[in-house]
């Protein structure tokens, strides 16, 4: 089965010290409709500024709907794996380290911290089940430098989780207060 249950969220909540709600708030932020597409794909937002970042710009003038320095331009959620597609095919790693992945939206370039070796067993991971999407996201929070996250989480303290999860420009998404807002109608 490719979606979570209930001891689903409790394993992580019991491997992170956190509670259900925490855990479910951020999946409901990050992946509103779930791990994966109606197509059977995993849910993914492909990052154009990333890919612009990772590829040091070189698709900036030729690509500019999938490589800029200007984050934006996403697109909806059904659209993103054809724009994954196409910065495939100018280069792979950059493009697939360039997009958040599956219910937790966990960036590519952080496969590693997420508890995989390789970027293609992490691909693999997403691909697999919402199941070991939460894996990765346990294993992300675990690995986190001097577990930032994990001890922002369990505090409730949603702007240092959101910062660190989302990036300094969390803000302008107001991803704190949504994840407040979420925990508090899931607790």
């Amino acid at each position: 089965m490719k979606t979570l249950v209930p001891e689903d969220f409790q394993r992580a909540a019991d491997a992170l010290g956190v509670d259900v709600p925490s855990i479910k708030a951020v999946a409901q932020i990050e992946a509103p409709n779930g791990g994966f597409l109606s197509t059977g794909e995993p849910t993914i937002l492909f990052e154009r500024h990333v890919f612009s970042e990772r590829t040091q710009g070189r698709f900036d003038a030729t690509h500019p709907d999938i490589s800029n320095p200007t984050p934006g331009g996403y697109g909806r959620t059904w659209e993103q794996h054809a724009r994954l597609a196409e910065a495939a095919a100018l280069d792979r790693t950059a493009a697939l380290e360039a997009t958040s992945w599956g219910k937790f939206q966990i960036m590519g370039f952080n496969h590693q911290t997420a508890g995989f070796m390789t970027l293609q067993g992490f691909i693999n991971a997403m691909y697999a089940s919402e199941g070991k999407q939460l894996d990765a996201f346990i294993s992300f929070l675990k690995n986190d430098r001097g577990g930032v996250m994990q001890r922002a989480l369990k505090a409730k303290d949603w702007a240092t989780f959101a910062k660190n999860y989302n990036g300094p420009s969390y803000v302008k998404k107001n991803y704190d207060e949504r994840l407040r807002d979420a925990y508090r109608a899931l607790a």
